[in-house]
């Protein structure tokens, strides 16, 4: 449900359910929203990622703390709209969409800042710009929310009642989407096969823990759900707990394809009609990984499991641009010998994670 007109990388609802609500609504268009999007990915899979392209970051502001816009497209595709509120201004006469990502873009700012002593999503201050009620086109609602690698902004679409809430409900998207960004400034893992499925998974896991993070919850007492509050019949996106079983027997997305384990790895082409080798697909089991691994490790995920996987992040000598599971698996483990010991909980908690998985 993405379109070229945006240049988006990334999208939280994946092509495996847009291309059924396309499919359910019609589109009078030639080629569908999600599929316009996943040619347009393909594009961006094969040229250097915004942040090194020769654009300008430095002539944006450069920040030493929060700062935060937010614009309102009023249900149309301007760019970015009309700009509704700015850090430092009152949010009383706001609508809930613009106060849910001012609230979620600050989560994810002190998230990273306060665990990790990153300085915003690109670590050099960047402002954290918004759109809400984003809409392709004139009568077709958006059912979606995606970071521009290409204007570095969000946008989200406001869905359909009939289907969906607003793309603003769930903080874990917020975070997800925003964590997309960050992957981009450090492991910019190429959207294809793996590396593509571990670019998901690693958003997926800084989402779930900035929820977690900010609602004090911990490994053991989350549902690992994540955008738990988007869809009407109160079905997930996806479970990092239990993939595959985030929804079931829904009238509109039918059952959850996602596997848990490498023996039923979804073997698909490197193509837009194989979801570039199953980048949707095959992130469960990765999640699943750190969802064993931050159980084992019990108290919270942030602490101990999150420290591990934003260090392997980081490292682009272990986790390569094209990183397969097993790599990842290694930068993981080196990680955690690294930070909590040789024969650390850690370090055995992450191998659980691995094994139980079939990775390793």
């Amino acid at each position: 449900m993405c379109t070229n007109h945006r240049n988006p990388k990334h999208c939280i609802l994946p092509p495996y359910m847009s291309d059924k609500l396309d499919a359910l609504l019609g589109d009078d268009m030639e080629i569908s929203t999600a599929e316009r999007f996943r040619n347009k990915r393909k594009e961006l899979q094969e040229t250097v990622p915004a942040v090194t392209r020769g654009i300008d970051l430095t002539a944006k502001p450069v920040n030493k703390k929060l700062y935060r816009e937010v614009y309102d497209a009023k249900e149309t595709s301007a760019d970015p709209g009309e700009r509704i509120w700015k850090e430092g201004e009152k949010k009383t006469q706001l609508s809930k969409d613009a106060k849910n990502v001012i609230a979620g873009a600050g989560h994810v700012w002190n998230f990273y800042k306060k665990l990790f002593n990153r300085n915003s999503i690109d670590n050099k201050g960047m402002s954290i710009i918004q759109t809400i009620g984003y809409r392709e086109r004139k009568n077709r609602p958006f059912f979606n929310a995606f970071w521009d690698s290409e204007q570095m902004q969000m946008y989200y679409g406001s869905g359909s009642p009939k289907f969906t809430n607003s793309f603003t409900t769930d903080l874990d998207i917020i975070g997800h989407e925003l964590s997309h960004a960050v992957i981009d400034f450090e492991a910019r893992l190429n959207y294809r096969n793996q590396s593509g499925a571990l670019n998901e998974s690693f958003a997926d896991v800084f989402g779930i823990l900035i929820k977690q993070w900010a609602n004090k919850t911990s490994a053991r007492k989350s549902d690992w759900l994540i955008g738990k509050n988007i869809l009407i019949r109160k079905n997930a996106l996806r479970s990092m707990k239990a993939p595959g079983k985030a929804f079931s027997n829904d009238p509109v997305f039918g059952d959850d394809p996602q596997p848990a384990v490498m023996k039923d790895f979804v073997k698909m082409p490197n193509t837009e009609d194989g979801d570039y080798g199953g980048v949707h697909f095959n992130s469960g089991i990765t999640n699943h990984a750190f969802y064993i691994t931050s159980f084992e490790l019990s108290g919270n995920a942030w602490t101990k499991a999150g420290a591990i996987w934003y260090a392997a992040l980081q490292d682009k000598v272990l986790l390569k641009k094209n990183a397969s599971f097993q790599e990842a698996a290694n930068a993981t483990l080196q990680k955690a010998v690294l930070l909590f010991g040789k024969g650390s909980l850690a370090q055995k908690a992450v191998e659980k994670g691995w094994k139980e998985t079939g990775v390793i």
